[in-house]
């Protein structure tokens, strides 16, 4: 006979809770990335794919300041060059002033959508950045922290 209890068990003191979403948990904000990511995955579970880039970024906001989190929308960037500012970067959001997040809705994420990230966390001088993709599915590469980390 099977005595095992199949409910779920009370969590032991101290006990570090379920992890949820890549592991990423020695990266830089990974507690924040992951939060964005899975807000991201939720927007695409309700939307779906085919709006325009700028319905996923609004849906985005919406969604990650359901969740608590402090969202700044086109934010803005000086490039400076040997002390003058010489450009401005403008990202999609920047949330808890720590992650810089871009969204594309395109067939993939290219090699072109990392470098843009990586100049904008050169630009901001945060260290982690986002590249969230809504096309038939949600695609998503991580910039900065401790390298790159693709998935």
């Amino acid at each position: 006979m099977d005595t095992r209890d199949d409910t779920t068990s009370e969590q032991a003191p101290g006990a570090a809770p379920p992890r949820v979403g890549p592991d990423w948990g020695h990266l830089p904000h990974s507690h924040l990335t992951n939060l964005i990511i899975g807000a991201g995955f939720e927007v695409h579970n309700v939307l779906g794919a085919g709006f325009l880039e700028a319905v996923y970024t609004n849906a985005l906001t919406v969604e990650l300041r359901h969740r608590g989190a402090s969202v700044e929308r086109n934010a803005v960037f000086d490039v400076v060059y040997r002390g003058v500012s010489v450009g401005r970067y403008v990202a999609d959001l920047v949330v808890d002033r720590k992650v810089i997040v871009e969204t594309k809705v395109a067939k993939a994420i290219d090699p072109v959508h990392r470098a843009q990230v990586s100049n904008y966390l050169r630009a901001s001088g945060l260290e982690v950045g986002l590249v969230l993709n809504f096309s038939s599915s949600v695609q998503f590469t991580r910039c900065g922290g401790l390298g790159l980390s693709r998935r």
